[in-house]
């Protein structure tokens, strides 16, 4: 499965839009999950941000071994872009040394 969260943008053919931080755990908890695009600002920072994401699939990898999915950020904020890049290179990180 395929999973882009963002508020705005479409998601592209062949790939579930899901809107918030919890939507995305949800789907990734199932261990189906084989892509994942995220956006940052989401609208609603109360609700999560991308960067959300990344923070609990790093716990997860650590915690409970979860096989990350392939990740990529979508996110015009240039600040946030690079500090979830940096969480994912974390995620691969420790991914390698489980």
């Amino acid at each position: 499965m395929k999973i882009f969260l963002d508020d705005i943008r479409p998601a592209p053919q062949g790939w579930k839009l899901v809107r918030w931080p919890q939507e995305a755990i949800s789907l990734l908890m199932t261990g189906a999950v084989t892509n994942l695009s995220l956006d940052h600002d989401l609208g609603d920072d109360k609700r999560g941000t991308g960067y959300d994401v990344i923070i609990w699939l790093e716990r997860a990898v650590v915690d409970y071994g979860i096989v990350p999915p392939k990740i990529k950020v979508h996110s015009a904020n240039i600040a946030a872009r690079k500090r979830m890049e940096q969480g994912i290179f974390s995620i691969e990180r420790l991914h390698r040394l489980r």
